[in-house]
């Protein structure tokens, strides 16, 4: 667990906190959340950790998916699909299993 990890838990936390305790609608927790996931896709991004950042983008798509989406199948597809694929991403990623698709090997040929 590194510091965007810790910042990620603390940062849910407290959007949950925040909600519970002024009772805000579900567009604006929605909304919050999905500015905290798109900032914490950037700040894996920037890492050099594209997979981890597809994985939170898709959590992104997750969170504006309970607001956009239609009630009914069409929103259990969204919510649940994109979840369970960024949860994909972000282990795989994780863990090793993804191709690293960022670094670049000095064995290569540059373009000149």
């Amino acid at each position: 667990m590194d510091r965007i990890d810790a910042v990620t838990v603390v940062g849910s936390l407290g959007i949950v906190a925040l909600s519970v305790a002024f009772a805000l609608e579900t567009v604006v927790v929605a909304a919050a959340f999905g500015g905290f996931l798109l900032s914490l896709s950037l700040w894996r991004l920037y890492d050099g950790q594209p997979w981890e950042a597809l994985g939170w983008l898709a959590w992104l798509v997750a969170a504006v998916g309970v607001v956009v989406a239609p009630s009914g199948p069409a929103l259990v597809v969204t919510v649940v699909g994109s979840g369970l694929l960024g949860a994909i991403l972000l282990l795989g990623g994780r863990y090793g299993v993804l191709l690293d698709v960022w670094s670049v090997d000095g064995n290569e040929k540059q373009l000149e």
